[in-house]
């Protein structure tokens, strides 16, 4: 037949998303940077919205493209690598942050040259009360998805993949509701963005990997919604895996998180 696949390499349609996403991208971050100098908010929530719409779009294309038999093993490996690429990045984006904190941790300095640093009235959390319980609830989604992954791939059980899917999802937001939840204790304390580099580098470091936790609810959902329409096989079932790669990747950040930040963070205050 002429129009048979007579090798494993996928040639991709031409496609308006990438292109879309990229400006939605870009009017989200001028926007941002208009809403910090109190010009408006209105661009980057259309960037946003934009972005979310593309992601939605583009991410629907490839699910298709994987029902048809274009992402054959060669495919799949290359999406492997990218994604890998991408956790790679994001590890880089949080060593900014943990360099951050560990530099004004042991060499505070002020703006101005000769200035004596003094040191701030800190609020010190106890570590092995809240923190230490979220720890646990994200190392319990941690172990529910791994669960959901090894009842695919070893015995193709999708009843077990559904549950341990839901539990996962169900502690991924226990976590994000109890983080909230410290936030507002932590602001009641007098807590403030901005106030110090202390408090600045906990909530930057803390808030983005929030953010991304809620990322990753998100997508260990639509793994949920995949996989309840039957869509995931042993031997097929990238969209899962990454999934899984983004969680622990999640889980990893907040152990460094708990153990740099909360306990040797506020050790001496």
């Amino acid at each position: 037949m002429a129009h048979a696949k007579n090798h494993d390499y996928h040639i991709l349609p031409p496609s308006i998303w990438p292109l879309a996403t990229a400006l939605g991208t870009f009017v989200m971050l001028v926007g941002a940077v208009f809403w910090m100098k109190d010009i408006t908010a209105w661009a980057f929530w259309i960037g946003f919205v934009a972005v979310l719409y593309c992601s939605y779009a583009w991410w629907a294309e490839v699910v298709a493209e994987s029902k048809v038999g274009d992402h054959t093993p060669v495919v799949r490996i290359g999406l492997r690598y990218g994604f890998i690429l991408f956790v790679m990045s994001e590890v880089m984006f949080f060593f900014a942050w943990f360099w951050s904190f560990f530099k004004h941790a042991m060499y505070p300095m002020e703006t101005y040259i000769g200035t004596e640093y003094v040191k701030p009235e800190i609020y010190a959390v106890d570590p092995f009360h809240l923190p230490l319980i979220n720890t646990l609830i994200l190392l319990l989604s941690g172990c529910a998805v791994t669960w959901a992954h090894h009842a695919l791939v070893h015995n193709n059980d999708r009843k077990a993949l559904i549950q341990g899917l839901a539990i996962g999802i169900a502690f991924g937001i226990a976590f994000t509701a109890l983080q909230g939840y410290e936030y507002a204790h932590l602001l009641h304390e007098g807590w403030q963005f901005g106030g110090d580099e202390f408090y600045s580098n906990f909530f930057m470091a803390t808030g983005f990997h929030g953010f991304h936790v809620i990322i990753g609810t998100i997508f260990l959902t639509v793994c949920l919604i995949r996989a309840m329409k039957g869509d995931f096989t042993p031997e097929q079932h990238v969209g899962f895996e990454a999934a899984a790669w983004y969680w622990h990747f999640v889980d990893v950040v907040w152990l460094f998180l708990f153990f740099a930040v909360y306990i040797w963070g506020t050790s001496g205050l």
